[in-house]
């Protein structure tokens, strides 16, 4: 629903995919090819550490079904089926690997005009059970999760956030790592064309203070510079454009100034889409 609030998992999102996403210092190589019947196929090739991996996968998009089964570079399969209108306002995904018996895993979401629910649980005699909840509204919204693992009988994660969110700012406070470390984040966006964000964490074990500072910019409609800097002397850049609808061609640059002796990582990324 429109009004409703977002996911747990997606509170500080806007600031993760200004600072984060995209930053890739490895060759990578993903080609999509859509057919009449709204089937994609989909094939993924990564360079690293002077290895080769790769994954083909092979999605279909029914009125209330999504089937996406991807095989990997050692031959593992892996297949989630996606049921959408479940119940009203309900969305159930069901995941598992091949031969890997012990790793399907069943994801619910309920999604009510003031509150989003999420429960997961391991189809396994002794399942990993995560449950995550947020009440509000898109504008502001708090939250928790935690994931309970029956098998030693332990609370394994518990985190809590609250967010406000608007067209041209969010603000983000979690709490995280069982209570050991508070996270904020923030993101303004200046025009259409221009964003700046920051994220500083504070981790009470040690009194350790750490904070990342970036920038989004689009040069064109088609061409997106992003910058970043953290307190560890780490900046980064990428150039992503998109030279044909949903073809991307993005460069990844990382330096790193305390590592003198070091060249700087580039990555490379590609994705065609006929």
């Amino acid at each position: 629903m429109g009004s409703s609030p977002a996911p747990f998992a997606d509170i500080g999102k806007r600031a993760k995919d200004l600072l984060n996403k995209d930053y890739f210092f490895d060759n990578k190589f993903t080609l999509t090819m859509l057919s009449a019947t709204g089937t994609e196929f989909v094939a993924t090739g990564l360079k690293k550490d002077d290895f080769f991996f790769g994954d083909i996968s092979t999605l279909y998009k029914g009125q209330n079904t999504i089937v996406d089964l991807k095989i990997d570079s050692h031959s593992s399969v892996s297949t989630k089926v996606t049921v959408k209108n479940l119940l009203p306002s309900a969305k159930a995904v069901i995941s598992f690997k091949i031969p890997d018996h012990k790793s399907g895993k069943l994801d619910v979401q309920y999604v009510h005009p003031h509150a989003t629910l999420n429960t997961s649980i391991g189809l396994n005699p002794t399942p990993l059970l995560d449950l995550s909840a947020t009440i509000g509204s898109q504008d502001i919204c708090l939250g928790g999760e935690v994931s309970f693992d029956t098998a030693s009988s332990l609370l394994t994660k518990y985190n809590a956030g609250i967010s406000f969110n608007k067209p041209d700012v969010s603000i983000a406070l979690l709490l995280e790592d069982k209570g050991e470390s508070l996270r904020a984040t923030y993101v303004q966006t200046v025009n259409p064309t221009t964003s700046f964000g920051a994220e500083l964490t504070r981790r009470f074990s040690n009194y350790n203070n750490s904070f990342t500072v970036g920038s989004s910019h689009s040069l064109d409609p088609i061409t997106v510079v992003k910058t970043r800097f953290s307190d560890t002397g780490k900046a980064g850049m990428v150039v992503q454009r998109e030279w044909r609808p949903k073809s991307l061609i993005t460069l990844s640059a990382e330096y790193d100034s305390k590592a003198v002796t070091s060249l700087p990582r580039l990555g490379l990324a590609i994705a065609l889409k006929p």
